[in-house]
């Protein structure tokens, strides 16, 4: 169910901590990590933290949190040395099984092996409110919870029991746009990891994530343009991490986000 207008109550910092404690927990057993798996929970970190109290997401660029806007300076700086496609390559044998099971849990990303498919871990990192109980992917799966959505500014009303679609997880990099970007001649384990890492996903209210499809930034930004920046952040640091390269138009239009830093 989706509440138009209706006020948006931000968590308290007490249940903030406890969410930041909650993904580095998580993460805890994994013991030695490489310094790319370390500096994408750490961007995760810092996204969620955005996403859940909502600072700069929906107000005016002035207030723009400046943790975004440090993040966004060094976004820019990352996406100059992405390779440039002068446009979207015309692959035509993407398969979404190429990336392996959806949502699986047997992924060496923050998250894996933790006993919850990734969905759940999404919901339960920027869902606020959260009823918890077991299902047959997750011994603690978020049944019900609230949030608003990054992408439209709707608040939504979660309940796994009625109408789940209209909380959906979003790949900030679709992953259709990463194969054509690189991702076809990635071994499986790396289009795993990728389909799965925090760092590229997001809940988000279920009619935007249809809206957006499989689309590039050229194509398609999220409604609500106050969530530009953080958006072009993601976007990039994906990008970079994973070494994918860029289409021009949609370098262009990330630029043009990616100024909330000055």
């Amino acid at each position: 169910m989706v509440l138009r207008d209706a006020t948006f109550r931000p968590p308290t910092l007490r249940r903030l901590r406890m969410r930041v404690r909650w993904i580095v927990w998580r993460t805890s057993a994994w013991g030695s990590w490489s310094a790319r798996q370390w500096s994408l929970l750490v961007f995760a970190v810092v996204t969620a933290i955005v996403v859940a109290v909502g600072s700069g997401g929906f107000g005016p660029q002035s207030d723009i949190d400046p943790r975004v806007r440090t993040l966004a300076r060094e976004a820019l700086a990352r996406l100059a040395s992405i390779p440039v496609h002068a446009q979207r390559p015309d692959r035509d044998d993407y398969d979404r099984s190429a990336f392996g099971a959806a949502w699986t849990d047997a992924v060496a990303v923050a998250g894996g092996g933790n006993g919850c498919d990734t969905r759940n871990d999404i919901l339960a990192r920027d869902l606020q409110d959260i009823r918890a109980g077991p299902v047959s992917s997750c011994p603690r799966a978020v049944l019900a919870g609230e949030f608003r959505s990054p992408y439209s500014g709707e608040f939504v009303v979660f309940r796994r029991d009625r109408n789940a679609s209209s909380v959906q997880i979003d790949h900030i990099v679709p992953l259709a746009y990463a194969w054509d970007m690189g991702a076809w001649s990635w071994e499986l384990g790396r289009r795993l990891s990728f389909a799965n890492d925090p760092a590229n996903l997001v809940a988000v209210d279920g009619p935007s994530n249809q809206d957006k499809s499989d689309s590039e930034p050229a194509r398609w930004m999220p409604p609500a343009r106050g969530f530009w920046c953080q958006y072009a952040i993601q976007f990039v640091m994906v990008s970079a991490t994973y070494g994918l390269t860029v289409d021009a138009e949609s370098r262009g239009v990330l630029i043009d986000a990616l100024r909330c830093g000055q």
